[in-house]
């Protein structure tokens, strides 16, 4: 684990979206391995990310043609056309403005008739893709990743989580009022997200500053979800200095 440290939001996602681009530009599909495999999340810091990416597609710099994604999670009860549904974001942020191929990417079902059995399909589907070759993630104020909430244990593979009033505190400002911010999610667990080969976690801002204290120098906890990286070779923490203590 390292953490990487910049002045600004904008040389964070520069950092992150130039480890993507680079990553899919020096991709060399094989009958094997034919997808490049990336773990992506929502929320408001993925944002300029994405932005670059889509930037760097229509500048002609990179095709997402041999890539597959696999997304974090996404909330029970809500329908893939919902304006807050993760569904929805990630067509609105990434997909509709990009040439990936719409079998290759892969969002939780939160409204799936059987979740349980959707959750050990949905990290079936990982394990056969070859598994997640970078994975890029947010930190909760809590130090959650993806909806994986303090005291998840570490070893959880995708599955259904209730969401602490924290949680569902901090995501109110995406609905009209709290009463509709679903309480339960469907979300990829701390072993899918630690058996990633890469794992860039952004963070940027003040509310984040003591999560990634908990995370990167407080003993491994599953109080805070985020610190198990410490313990993965590849991690990195990638910071604007507000967000540094």
């Amino acid at each position: 684990m390292k953490v990487i440290s910049f002045e600004t939001v904008s040389e964070v996602a520069d950092y992150a979206a130039g480890e993507m681009i680079k990553a899919i530009k020096t991709f060399v599909p094989t009958e094997a391995k034919p997808y490049l495999v990336l773990g992506l999340p929502t929320g408001s810091t993925p944002i300029p990310v994405y932005e670059r990416l889509v930037q760097a597609y229509n500048n002609g710099d990179i095709s997402f043609k041999n890539v597959k994604t696999f997304n974090m999670d996404e909330y029970v009860g809500l329908t893939p056309d919902h304006p807050q549904s993760y569904h929805y974001f990630m067509q609105e942020n990434l997909f509709k403005h990009v040439d990936i191929h719409p079998e290759n990417i892969n969002i939780p079902d939160g409204m799936a008739d059987d979740i349980p059995a959707f959750c050990r399909a949905y990290e079936m589907a990982i394990q056969n893709a070859g598994g997640i070759d970078i994975q890029l993630a947010g930190i909760g104020e809590n130090g959650h990743l993806a909806f994986n909430e303090p005291n998840t244990p570490f070893d959880m593979p995708t599955h259904e989580q209730g969401l602490t009033q924290s949680t569902i505190q901090a995501n109110a400002r995406f609905f009209d009022k709290i009463e509709d911010v679903p309480t339960r999610a469907v979300t990829i667990g701390l072993k899918t997200i630690f058996d990633a080969r890469r794992v860039i976690v952004l963070a940027t801002g003040p509310k984040k500053a003591e999560a990634i204290r908990l995370a990167t120098q407080a003993p491994v906890s599953v109080n805070c979800p985020a610190s198990m990286l410490q313990n993965h070779e590849y991690a990195e923490f990638v910071c604007d200095k507000a967000a540094i203590k």
